[in-house]
C-alpha cells in the first residue's frame, strides 16, 4: 500500500559481502628462508542486518534504497595477519517489519522491538590461510581457502502496524472522527466513502497517565478477504491488534448484518482473527433517542460488549475508552 508518505510494502535487492580469500604466504627470515606458512585468514563479508526504530511508522525511507549491498571482506596476509570483516550495512525499519524471500516467500525475519538487530543476510566467511593447515605430517602447506560468496537476491519487506487497538468498520463509519476525537491524530475526514485510504496510528490518554495506541484502518468492503477494495493491504494491519473495535453508524439498515458482514470478512481471510478481543461501538448515536437505542442493542450479538457513542457531542467515549482499557488488561482464559 503506498499512498503519499505512507508505504508498507517494498522489493528489495540484496547482495551481503564476499569473505575475503585466505592467504597462502610462507615466512622467510635472514636465516631461514624457509621458516613455515604463516598466510592468515581472510575476513567475514559484510552482513545485513534489520534494525527496528519506533520512530519509523513507514518504509519510506527505502523507496529510493532497493539495492543494497555490504562490503567484502579482506583477504588475509602474511606474518598470520586476518583480513578486514567486511562493513556491515543496518537497515532501519518501523516495529512490525516482516522480510521474506521473494521467490519461495519463506518468513526470514520479524521485528518487534526498539532496537532490535538481526542478522538479515549473513556475510560469507573468510576463507582459512596456509597456517591453519599446518600439521606434523604437513609443515608446509601451500594452499589456502577462498572465501565463501556472499548471498543475493530479492527479497521484500512488509509492514504489519502496531497497535493495542483496531478499529474495524464500513468506509464512512466514523473512525476517522473517533480517532480525531479521543487521540491527537488528525486524520483526513470528509463525508463520503474511503476517506482513509492508509493506516492512522494515535495515542488515547488514560487515567494516572497511562495510555494506549488505536489505529484507524481504512474500511473493509465485502470481498475484503478475496482482495476487493483494500483487501489484503488492509486486513494484515489487524493481525497485530489484540482488540478490535467495530464500528457501525446509527444509522446503517441493518446492524447485525452488518457486524456478521465483518466477522465474516475477517474468519475468511485468517480464522485466527476470531480468537481476537471484540468490542462495538455504534457511532454517531446523537441522533438516536432511548427507544432506538433499545431496539438497536437488541439486534447485537449478546456476547460483545457494546457502546453507544458520538464523537460529536462525546457522548459515551469515557465508557469507550473504559471499555478499551480492560479489554487491553483482562488476560483471556484459554
Amino acid at each position: 500500500m503506498e499512498r503519499g508518505n505512507f508505504v508498507d510494502y517494498i522489493r528489495i535487492s540484496v547482495k551481503s559481502g564476499k569473505g575475503g580469500a585466505g592467504s597462502a604466504h610462507f615466512m622467510r627470515t635472514k636465516y631461514n628462508p624457509e621458516a613455515g606458512p604463516d598466510g592468515g585468514d581472510g575476513g567475514r563479508g559484510g552482513h545485513i542486518i534489520l534494525r527496528g526504530n519506533s520512530q519509523l511508522w513507514t518504509l519510506l525511507h527505502l523507496r529510493w534504497y532497493k539495492n543494497v549491498v555490504a562490503e567484502d571482506g579482506g583477504n588475509g596476509r602474511d606474518n598470520n595477519s586476518t583480513g578486514r570483516n567486511g562493513e556491515d550495512v543496518i537497515i532501519e525499519v518501523p516495529l512490525g517489519t516482516q522480510a521474506f524471500d521473494e521467490e519461495t516467500g519463506a518468513l526470514e525475519v520479524e521485528i518487534l522491538h526498539d532496537g532490535e538487530e538481526v542478522i538479515w543476510i549473513p556475510g560469507g566467511q573468510g576463507g582459512r590461510g596456509n597456517a591453519y593447515f599446518k600439521s606434523a605430517t604437513n609443515q608446509a602447506p601451500d594452499y589456502s581457502q577462498p572465501g565463501m560468496p556472499g548471498i543475493e537476491g530479492w527479497k521484500a519487506l512488509e509492514l504489519k502496524m502496531l497497535a493495542d487497538v483496531g478499529l474495524v468498520g464500513f468506509p464512512n463509519a466514523g473512525k476517522s472522527t473517533l480517532l480525531s476525537t479521543i487521540t491527537a491524530a488528525t486524520p483526513k475526514i470528509a463525508d463520503y466513502a474511503f476517506t482513509t485510504l492508509t493506516p492512522q496510528l494515535g495515542m488515547v490518554a488514560y487515567r494516572n497517565d497511562r495510555s494506549f495506541c488505536i489505529a484507524d484502518l481504512p474500511g473493509i468492503i465485502e470481498g475484503a478477504h478475496e482482495g476487493k477494495g483494500l483487501g489484503h493491504r488492509f486486513l494484515r494491519h489487524i493481525e497485530r491488534n489484540p482488540v478490535l473495535l467495530f464500528l457501525i453508524p446509527a444509522d446503517s439498515s441493518d446492524h447485525r448484518k452488518d457486524f456478521d458482514i465483518l466477522m465474516n470478512e475477517l474468519e475468511m481471510y485468517n480464522p485466527e482473527l476470531l480468537d481476537k478481543q471484540f468490542l462495538l461501538a455504534i457511532s454517531k448515536s446523537d441522533m438516536l433517542d432511548d427507544e432506538l437505542k433499545e431496539a438497536i442493542a437488541a439486534e447485537l450479538p449478546k456476547e460483545v460488549p457494546h457502546v453507544f457513542i458520538s464523537s460529536v457531542t462525546q457522548q459515551g467515549l469515557p465508557q469507550l475508552k473504559d471499555m478499551l482499557w480492560n479489554a487491553l488488561n483482562t488476560k483471556t482464559v484459554e
